[in-house]
């Protein structure tokens, strides 16, 4: 039989998390272990309210999820489908189950997760890192940071956000990225893409509502830059009502509710002609890492969600060149719990 546990981790930021429509100094994640014949498996869940997920709802579907897991680790795709039947939603639960088994086969086989896959590390692009919201001052401080960093995600979605942007762009010319989060209206979209035009904004992520698919069609066929949908893209079975909406579409594991759903999603939407970012929580290296191995099949990536922490409990990702990468000979996942 497979062993199993959960235990709560709390990450905390190295400045409060704020984006258009919350904010956090901590983040209550929860910790999968998986074990069988002396070999040990990890996943992370990285709740978030906007998908219906807390910490408390993250160990109430643990207790439900993880007996399901049977005594066959490698039977991965049908223990993801298992699971995606007995409890709806529950995303980032389900992925620190699947992460976890996928680090176990791969750690028993010596075997690193992308080579797994067939990929190839020489394919990731580079990180952006995100500047969240907060006055002004702060967001400049924030940059001077940012400056190991070759591309800046600068989250938007609040009063003043276009000066902060334009005060941004006039310390540095590096490639800028733009989130909203949905923070903003349509007009207040619409209105906002001539200046992010003028100041050479690279992407621009979710400007409105998720629901407002409409209103995504109209921002994007308004720019030159790619939207993409993040809010809006959670899984493979959302592509379709994205065709001719959005650019490009935002996976994050989190989101999608398994390594096997995530690979599905970003195949599917490179066949559909859509851009592929990968994207991420504020998370540990154990979360990125997971991520992490299928950064070669994106054309962006922002995997930054450990750099924008005091204190990882894991070790094991490095960043080289802009890029975050796994040990390419580690097996799993490749990363590792401090002591």
């Amino acid at each position: 039989m497979i062993a199993f546990e959960k235990r709560p981790v709390t990450l905390t930021p190295t400045h409060p998390f704020r984006i258009a429509r919350s904010e956090h100094a901590a983040y209550h994640h929860w910790l999968v272990r998986v074990e069988q014949g002396g070999e040990e498996g990890w996943g992370e869940a990285a709740p978030s309210r906007r998908y219906g997920e807390t910490a408390e709802t993250v160990a109430a579907a643990l207790d439900e999820l993880l007996p399901l897991i049977g005594d066959d680790p490698y039977a991965i795709a049908r223990v993801e489908r298992r699971l995606d039947g007995h409890l709806w939603e529950n995303a980032s639960a389900k992925t620190a189950i699947s992460a976890a088994l996928h680090d176990l086969i791969g750690r028993r086989h010596g075997l690193p997760l992308y080579r797994w896959l067939g990929l190839d590390l020489a394919r990731v692009p580079p990180t952006s890192f995100t500047i969240g919201i907060a006055e002004p001052e702060e967001m400049r401080r924030k940059v001077e940071e940012a400056a190991p960093y070759p591309i800046l995600k600068i989250k938007m979605g609040f009063a003043g956000d276009v000066e902060v942007l334009e005060r941004i762009r006039a310390m540095t010319d590096k490639p800028i990225r733009v989130d909203a989060n949905e923070g903003w209206t349509r007009a207040e979209a619409l209105a906002r893409l001539p200046v992010l035009e003028e100041l050479g904004v690279e992407l621009l992520e979710q400007p409105v509502p998720a629901a407002d698919r409409e209103g995504l069609a109209l921002v994007s066929g308004a720019t030159a830059i790619p939207v993409v949908a993040d809010e809006s893209c959670r899984t493979t079975a959302d592509l379709a009502g994205l065709l001719g909406v959005v650019d490009a579409v935002n996976v994050k594991l989190a989101k999608t509710g398994s390594i096997g759903e995530a690979v599905r999603l970003m195949t599917a939407a490179r066949a559909l002609h859509f851009g592929v970012f990968l994207g991420c929580m504020v998370e540990s290296s154990l979360g990125i890492a997971a991520a992490a191995h299928l950064a070669p099949l994106a054309d962006w990536v922002d995997l930054d969600g450990h750099l924008l922490l005091s204190d990882d409990p894991f070790e094991g990702l490095r960043l080289e060149d802009g890029r975050v990468l796994p040990d390419p000979d580690a097996p799993g996942l490749g990363v590792r719990l401090k002591a």
